[in-house]
């Protein structure tokens, strides 16, 4: 008599039943860092992690309009306190890192005098986040604006509706310098690409992330994005988030 076994199927069965995929969506400036957290998340836990990325003004009229998102994380606060106030997320949202600022460009210009360089005359295009719907485009225009800038370039700046976008514009020449997150520039397969320089933090407010699980997530759903959203806080994720540039407290 022939014994078949089950046994490698009901083993793929069992780990189908308890695998649990979060969608999560993610402000473009946190992709990078976001994709190290996925990976350091997922060997330690059975739920498997689905990243959309986008502005956070886009991400959050999604949320709005109903898509099945279990965690925001925002580039600011105000999206997702206003995703709170309106009953879409469970709590309050949370500060999970605070962004930096950087002027990046590709082109062979010396960038010791800082911010001021994109007055010269061979900068023609200037990148920067849509304050609209990107944080990072709301600090930027704080900065040049502080700094006095804000007016002789003006002409220069071409809108990027997410720092994704602002950074495909520089990576294909269509901006000679771009204003975007230092985890952008920090991320191992940009680290060696171009030049930046780090705007001083007293040019803009700081950029405060916050974090909240949405009231989409249900059953184990809701269980897992409350597993993820601890983990944030975890001292794990925050040397990852110190890694690429973030500061955390």
């Amino acid at each position: 008599m022939k014994i078949i076994s089950f046994l490698p199927f009901i083993l793929l069965l069992s780990c189908q039943c308890f695998s649990q995929t979060l969608r999560i969506a993610v402000a473009a400036n946190a992709q990078f860092v976001m994709q190290s957290l996925k990976d350091a998340f997922e060997k330690q836990d059975a739920a498997q992690l689905e990243l959309v990325i986008s502005s956070s003004g886009k991400l959050t009229a999604q949320i709005e309009h109903g898509a099945p998102y279990a965690i925001f994380l925002s580039a600011d606060m105000r999206y997702p306190e206003a995703l709170y106030k309106k009953g879409f997320a469970t709590s309050k949202p949370q500060v999970y890192a605070y962004g930096k600022l950087v002027l990046w460009t590709l082109k062979d210009i010396n960038m010791h005098d800082g911010i001021g360089i994109i007055q010269q005359p061979g900068i023609k295009t200037i990148a920067i986040g849509n304050p609209a719907t990107a944080p990072y485009g709301v600090a930027t225009v704080q900065a040049l604006k502080k700094a006095g800038l804000y007016d002789p370039v003006k002409k220069k700046i071409v809108l990027g509706e997410s720092i994704s976008q602002v950074n495909q514009y520089l990576i294909t020449g269509a901006a000679d310098v771009a204003f975007t997150a230092k985890a952008i520039v920090l991320n191992p397969k940009m680290k060696n690409r171009g030049k930046w320089v780090e705007i001083n933090d007293s040019l803009y407010q700081p950029i405060k992330q916050g974090t909240v699980i949405l009231t989409y997530a249900k059953g184990k759903t809701l269980q897992a994005a409350r597993r993820f959203y601890h983990f944030l806080f975890s001292a794990k994720a925050k040397a990852i988030f110190t890694a690429y540039g973030y500061r955390i407290n």
